[in-house]
């Protein structure tokens, strides 16, 4: 698996916001993964050097809508989130930067 697929996106929230001054920075990654995968793929994309990487399994929530025709009920995709912590030598994520 290429490290592009490894790595979907960044998690944009006001918690994953506070930990990019301690260089801990959050990524939805795939649900197939694992943390060996995600710490090389992280250096790789980003050349830095990974310290830990913590995953943690996201359920999916319930929607529901009411139409004419009835309620329907649907549920969002389950996804894995990785909280990947730099070593204190490592350059910070520049993606992350320009945000704040």
């Amino acid at each position: 698996m290429k490290a592009q697929d490894i790595i979907i996106r960044p998690v944009l929230t006001e918690k994953a916001y506070s930990g990019i001054a301690n260089k801990v920075y959050t990524f939805k990654v795939n649900n197939s993964a694992n943390k060996v995968q995600i710490k090389k793929a992280v250096e790789e994309l980003f050349n830095v050097k990974v310290e830990k990487v913590n995953t943690v399994s996201v359920k999916g929530k319930e929607k529901s809508r009411n139409l004419k025709e009835g309620r329907t009920v649907g549920k969002s995709s389950d996804y894995t989130k990785a909280i990947v912590t730099l070593t204190k030598d490592s350059k910070p994520i520049a993606f992350f930067e320009s945000l704040s």
